[in-house]
This record gives structure tokens, sequence and C-alpha cells, in this order.
């Protein structure tokens, strides 16, 4: 389910549609959802930084990959995200098929910050509101 169609969509503080992906930015969260084929590395991800910089600046925020689409992260770049968000506390991981989890899981081992999986959408903002508040 697309954020953008969940019953959390009326939460929502900003719907930013970008290049690689659409942000919904909530209070203290936000739901990214990369276009599908896409390859991210970090210069692809400059604008969603920026974006998520502004609107949660040095304030401890989760992050929620929504995985509606097949896209690869460049893992080679792993150590520029983790340094690059020292104040993200909470990170979940929605996937709706094995094979998707299975990638995201080997993804997993490269970044500092372990993600929790999810097979929903509700269950993931669940588990990030639970942590944050």
């Amino acid at each position: 389910m697309t954020a953008s169609k969940s019953p959390y969509y009326p939460m929502v503080k900003h719907h930013l549609k970008l290049d690689i992906c659409e942000l919904f930015i909530f209070k203290n969260f936000v739901i990214a959802e990369f276009k599908e084929g896409s390859c991210i590395g970090y210069p692809d991800f400059w604008e969603a930084h920026e974006l998520i910089k502004k609107y949660f600046g040095n304030n401890q925020f989760g992050f929620i990959t929504n995985r509606i689409n097949s896209y690869a992260i460049e893992v080679t770049d792993a150590n520029i995200f983790n340094d690059t968000f020292k104040n993200l506390k909470v990170f979940a991981t929605v996937t709706y098929n094995g094979t998707t989890r299975k990638i995201a899981e080997l993804e997993n081992h490269f970044f500092k910050i372990q993600r929790s999986f999810f097979s929903n959408l509700t269950d993931a903002i669940i588990y990030v509101k639970y942590h944050l508040d």
C-alpha cells in the first residue's frame, strides 16, 4: 500500500515528489517510496537529504522505506549515509515479497542503524512511533 492511500495520509505534513522518490513528512518521521528500478547512491539521495534535514533539523526522527517498487541501494555509499543522519533514531523497512525482503536484509549489513522489517505499512508506523515517543 502506498502512503498516499493509507489511513495515515491525513497526518502527512508535507508530500514531496522528487526525481528518485516521494517523501511523506510526518511530525517526527518520514516515509520514502523510491521509484521502480532506481539505483540509489548518495549523490542521487542529495535532494531528499536536504529536505529531511530541513524538516527535522537536529531533532531525532524515524525513517520508513516503503518498498512498493523494486530498487537497489549502492551499499558502497553506506558509510556516507551512516554519517549523514546522526539524529536518525529508528529505521523500518516495509517489504511486500520474500525477494525484496532478502535484498533489504542483505543491505542492512552495511548500515550502522539496524532496520526492522515489516510486511505492511501500518505495523512499521506503529513501531516507529513507539520508538520515538
